[in-house]
């Protein structure tokens, strides 16, 4: 039996976007939304959408959470064994994704990804609650599991292993930036006629900006 959700439906009203109000560089746009993401109270507003192609060219989707960002681009971290960071080895071209549909916004966002410094990573790492700490050394990430009780297990280990100690950084775990060269604005109006403002990088380094049709 097919659902039927024709009449699900919002009019987007809140606001709209001109080129002339855009700043001139993307990261300070995007740093000027996202503080009014957060001036709103949206949870996890650095939660955003990571679409990866591996060698045999089929997408994947998860979330993960923007853990820095600044002009040479957007960081995460993961687990380097992951299917996120295969996919990423095989095709380190990705998307980003920011949904904040509470204010009728999103950021599409296209670029290279590589491995931040192990320095970098370790700076992160340290900054982590214990208990992150050691779930970036207990879980062997995408792999298939017979049962949770082999993690709890494994956690149990650790926490004797580490009791006395600091917890130090997985040779297995760390940072990607996604260095960008597309970065879109979306802003939601009504009749389904959305402002998407572009930003493309030129051959110059230079960012130009061009409005999208809806």
């Amino acid at each position: 039996m097919t659902i039927d959700l024709r009449s699900l439906r919002k009019e987007y009203t809140q606001s709209g976007l001109t080129k002339s109000s855009l700043d001139s560089n993307p990261i300070k746009q995007f740093e000027t939304w996202f503080g009014q993401v957060r001036d709103a109270g949206i949870v996890e507003p650095n939660a955003m959408s990571l679409t990866t192609v591996g060698a045999k060219g089929e997408p994947s989707v998860r979330t993960v959470l923007l853990k820095g960002y600044d002009d040479e681009g957007f960081v995460f971290y993961t687990n380097y064994q992951s299917a996120k960071a295969r996919d990423i080895e095989e095709n380190n071209r990705v998307a980003l994704l920011f949904p904040w549909l509470a204010l009728e916004r999103q950021v599409i966002i296209r670029g290279i990804a590589e491995k931040v410094s192990t320095e970098r990573s370790l700076e992160y790492f340290s900054t982590r609650p214990r208990g992150s700490q050691l779930g970036a050394w207990v879980s062997e990430q995408s792999k298939i599991l017979t049962t949770r009780a082999i993690l709890e297990n494994k956690l149990a280990e650790l926490e004797k292993q580490f009791a006395e100690d600091d917890i130090p950084l997985p040779n297995h775990w760390g940072g990607f930036r996604v260095q960008p060269h597309y970065i879109e604005f979306w802003q939601g109006r009504p009749k389904r006629l959305h402002d998407r403002l572009r930003y493309e990088k030129a051959a110059n380094g230079h960012w130009e900006i061009s409005r999208k049709s809806p």
